[in-house]
């Protein structure tokens, strides 16, 4: 099972406040899902959940024929993956790759490699460009060890998965390794070959926002005072 979790995204990035208004931010928000759930979708070769209740994501959902379990309380990813790994693993599913909203270059063979490099009875840990934070996370089986997202995320998964005494891939994919959260992550996705949703928003954005920096570091012409 693929799972997606997805926090309300009205209030989507607030660390991009200083760059994009906060429609900016959503709609930012609502192109990068769109082009992570389209991938999942070309992959085609494992059940999908969205773990959300947010409607922009419930209809894409519907778009897909993705199951959705219900994230009603929308308090974390943390808190709504622990909620959807207890559902996966009380009916039986074998395993569970979890891959956020806001990693729009991943494509459908970046999501066949985890699937390939997975041991039988392990996890693949696939960690951010800075080595900080986990980008996406398959457990198998389902429930194998608990998963803390945050920032620093990506060390305490890698012990968390070593001390369950299974095999432990950690698998570097620089399209995944790119989640946006910082202007310099918008500025890398605005940069990076391709031609998604959020690549011409990210351009057009990063545009407006060195346009917008050259304009107030320009110095005003003096005016001449008259004798």
């Amino acid at each position: 099972m693929i799972l997606v979790p997805v926090k309300n995204l009205r209030n989507a990035k607030q660390r991009l406040a200083t760059m994009l208004d906060s429609s900016a931010r959503t709609e930012l928000a609502h192109a990068m899902v769109a082009d992570v759930l389209q991938s999942i979708a070309d992959y085609d070769a494992d059940d999908v959940s969205l773990v959300t209740s947010d409607l922009f994501a419930l209809d894409l959902a519907n778009q897909h024929r993705f199951e959705v379990i219900r994230d009603d309380s929308n308090v974390s990813e943390t808190d709504a993956i622990a909620m959807a790994t207890e559902l996966c693993a009380s009916r039986g599913v074998q395993s569970t790759l979890v891959v956020p909203g806001d990693i729009p270059l991943i494509e459908a063979e970046d999501i066949r490699a985890i699937y390939e490099s997975a041991p039988p009875n392990g996890s693949v840990l696939v960690p951010s460009t800075d080595k900080r934070g986990s980008n996406a996370v398959l457990r198998r089986p389902a429930a194998l060890f608990p998963l803390r997202f945050g920032n620093d995320s990506f060390i305490p998964h890698l012990a968390a998965a070593v001390a369950t005494n299974t095999s432990c891939v950690v698998l570097s994919l620089s399209r995944i390794g790119l989640d946006i959260d910082t202007p310099e992550d918008l500025r890398q996705l605005a940069l990076a070959p391709g031609d998604k949703q959020s690549q011409r928003l990210a351009r057009k954005f990063v545009n407006a926002d060195e346009r917008l920096i050259t304009v107030q570091g320009t110095p005003q012409p003096e005016v001449a005072a008259e004798s």
